[in-house]
This record gives structure tokens, sequence and C-alpha cells, in this order.
């Protein structure tokens, strides 16, 4: 059973607002039934009932002298009467519905009757009357009550919309705070009205800008600075070919580093322009074989293809960058048992999948891979940007990448893609 604290806001807010709304009818409802004591008008009714006894004919008197005295009552109060003999028998006409004698008399009169309002009253000749003051008075309490809680009912359905709307406006913020810790730092929040709502929703804003400001300054600033890496290299690169000509160790070392630091500030350049903005990568979303750009990456490293003939709407460049990073990944830690399946899921997507027998990777560090620059504690130094540029490169085509260990060992990278711009 859910908790009050469980519920949606809105529904908490409506369902203390609910309650409080009860306890005041059930409140007031006790307080009408307990002053609506008629005792407090016994005193009346008697000196009423004196007043009709005065002008009765006397016990002695014919039944039908007493029975027109009775009527004659009735037409002036507009008020039912009966009256009985000590032992119950009838002396006036039958009403309808009848009055009935009563089960106690009491000389100093009472009330036989709490809600019909019947008076019971003994003459002094035991004679017996009883006075109806109201003969729907029944009815009264009961519609009294019906009233109040339609009363309630109509309150309650009126705050609704009035509670609804203003935890809507906390939800649209909570969804915002939620778009932009996943990344969305273009995401602000509408801002209606002037209470505290909407100054939240203000200060969400410039929060929301000012991080997207510093974010963005930060990758303009690594996007330059690869840049700017790039002359320097181009030199180290070419005094390091002069040196491999004398076929001199150092040579071909200073070489093999230019290059690896070249592919790292290649890789730097094309993380921070993904994040930066997708409008300044150059290339365009096109219809392009998938399958066979698949085919030349596996083709050149010699690993197993099992896929279905793709065409779908991607960027050539960047989805080549993506499969060659994740299969050098898998041969630089699982060897060369390895399979790239690509296949459609039928449901507007295409899945590409890179699986290894490798040793696996920790569950712990699923989602940590994707990271920039970080590396397991496994044999190797890679640079730990090539999964991270893969996750970007899923991310700038609306796609998605997964990670899961494999059964019987190793691991298994799945991406999936639309095949086609929505």
């Amino acid at each position: 059973m859910k908790r009050l604290s469980d519920l949606p806001i809105h529904l908490q807010i409506f369902s203390a607002f609910s309650c409080a709304l009860l306890l005041v009818v059930a409140c007031t409802i006790a307080l009408w039934l307990w002053s609506d004591d008629n005792n407090r008008h016994l005193d009346a009714f008697a000196t009423f009932s004196e007043l009709v006894e005065k002008n009765l004919p006397p016990a002695t008197a014919s039944p039908a002298a007493q029975s027109a005295a009775i009527d004659q009552w009735i037409a002036r109060a507009h008020t039912r009467f009966a009256l009985f003999a000590a032992d119950g028998t009838p002396l006036s006409r039958p009403l309808t519905p009848p009055l009935a004698f009563p089960k106690r008399v009491d000389h100093g009169g009472l009330f036989d009757d709490w809600y019909g309002m019947r008076f019971v009253w003994q003459l002094k000749d035991k004679r017996v009357l009883v006075i109806q003051f109201s003969s729907d008075r029944q009815k009264r309490p009961w519609v009294f009550i019906l009233m109040l809680m339609m009363l309630a009912a109509s309150v309650a359905l009126i705050s609704f919309p009035v509670i609804r709307r203003l935890t809507a406006r906390l939800e649209s913020l909570q969804r915002s705070v939620e778009l932009l810790g996943k990344g969305d730092l273009r995401t602000r929040m509408p801002v209606a009205g002037r209470d505290e709502v909407a100054q939240l929703a203000e200060s969400f804003n410039r929060s929301a800008t000012q991080i997207e400001q510093l974010v963005q300054s930060q990758k303009t600033i690594l996007a330059n600075a690869s840049h700017e890496l790039r002359s320097p290299l181009m030199r180290i690169q070419m005094a390091a070919a002069l040196l491999e000509q004398n076929e001199s160790a150092p040579g071909r070392e200073l070489q093999r580093s230019v290059a690896e630091l070249d592919a790292l500030v290649e890789e730097i350049m094309t993380l921070s322009r993904l994040e930066l903005s997708p409008n300044v990568i150059n290339g365009e979303l096109k219809r392009v074989d998938v399958t066979a750009i698949a085919a030349e990456e596996c083709a050149r490293v010699q690993v197993e293809l099992t896929a279905v003939h793709i065409v779908a709407e991607v960027d050539a460049r960047l989805l080549r960058r993506l499969l060659r990073n994740l299969i050098e990944n898998a041969l630089h830690y699982a060897g060369r048992d390895i399979r790239v399946e690509l296949n459609d899921d039928g449901e507007g997507h295409f899945i590409l999948q890179v699986k290894d027998r490798g040793p696996g990777i920790p569950e712990a560090n699923h989602a940590q891979v994707f990271e920039p620059f970080f590396r397991l504690s496994r044999r190797g130094n890679g640079s730990g940007l090539g999964l991270a540029l893969v996750r970007s490169i899923a991310v700038y085509h609306a796609g998605s990448i997964t990670l899961r260990n494999r059964a019987g060992g190793g691991a298994c990278f799945k991406v999936r893609i639309p095949l086609a711009v929505t």
C-alpha cells in the first residue's frame, strides 16, 4: 500500500486539502446536531400544549365534540394533532399518515420523536395530546448533510485544477533539471507569473546559462589548443622522418611517438567539436552504404563480419571512426577473436555489435569506460578517448551505445542508430 509521501505532490496537496475539508464538514454536522437539541424548546411547547388543553372540551364531552375541537386546532395552527384517551383509544379522527399513541407519556411533556418533532402532552384528566409540528423534519438533517457534502465536493473539484497547475510547473522544472543533468545545456524553464515557482525557474535559467557558457568556453579552449598543437607536431614529424632516413632507432621511436600523439590530438579535436556543436562537424548526414563501410573496416584488420545490407543517413567519416575505434579497442584487449555483426532491428534502426573473447569489463566500470581519459587497469596504454569518441558519435547520430559482458567471457559493444534523420 502506498504511503501519502509516495504519491505525486499534487495528489499529496489535494488529499491533505480534501481531508481537512471533510473534517470541517464533519465538525459542522456534529455541532449542528449537538445544538439542535429539542429539549431547549420544551418549555415553549409545554406552554403551547397548555393553551390547547384549556380550549379543548372536557373528557366527558362526546368524541365527536373532542374530534371537532382537534380539527379546529389543526386548521388554526396548520399542525397535526391527535387526542387519545388514557388507555390509548383515539378521540380524534385518524390522520394520514396516522399519529400513533406514544410509548411513553409524561405530564411535564416530552419529545417522543426527535426528528419528527412529536411532542407528547398528558392532560390533567389523563388524556394524551400528540402534536407533530413538522411532518418532514426527519428529512431535514439528511438534506443538510447532503448539501454540506456536495459543497465540500464542489470546493475540492474547484481546487484540484489550481493545485495541479502549481505542481505541473514544479514537474516541468524537475524535467528541465533532469535534461540539464543529462547534458542538454540548452534546456530552459518557461517562466510564468511572479510567484516563488517563477522565481525558482528564473534562477534555474540563470544557472543553466552560466553552466552552458562555462562548458562552452572549456570546449572552445580545448578545441583551439588541440588545433594549435598540430603545427609543432608537423615540424616534429618532419624531423623524425629525417632521422628515420638514417635508419636510427631513436628516429623510428620518435616517428612512432609522434604518430600516437597525432592520433591523440585528432581524437581530442573530433571529440571536442562533437560536444561543442554538431554544426561545426565537417560533413553532412547522407545516405550511405553502412554494410560497405563495415566490410572495408573488417577487411582492413581481417575481422569476421556478419551483416545484412544496411543503407542509412549517417556521416560516413564519423561512422567509420566509430567502427574503427571499437575494433581497435577489441584488438588491443582481446586479441584476434573478434566478430562484428550488423543487423536491422525492424524498428527504424540498425544495430552494430562488436564482440570479443577478452577478459571482459567489470560491471562497475561499464559506464565509466565511455568517459574521456578513463582507462581500466588492464594491459595496454590507450589514450582513454576511443570509447568516449564512440559514444559522442553515436549521440551525434541520435543513437546510443551499450556494453555487456558475454557468457563464457568477453565483452559486447552494441550501437543503435536510426536509419534516417527524423
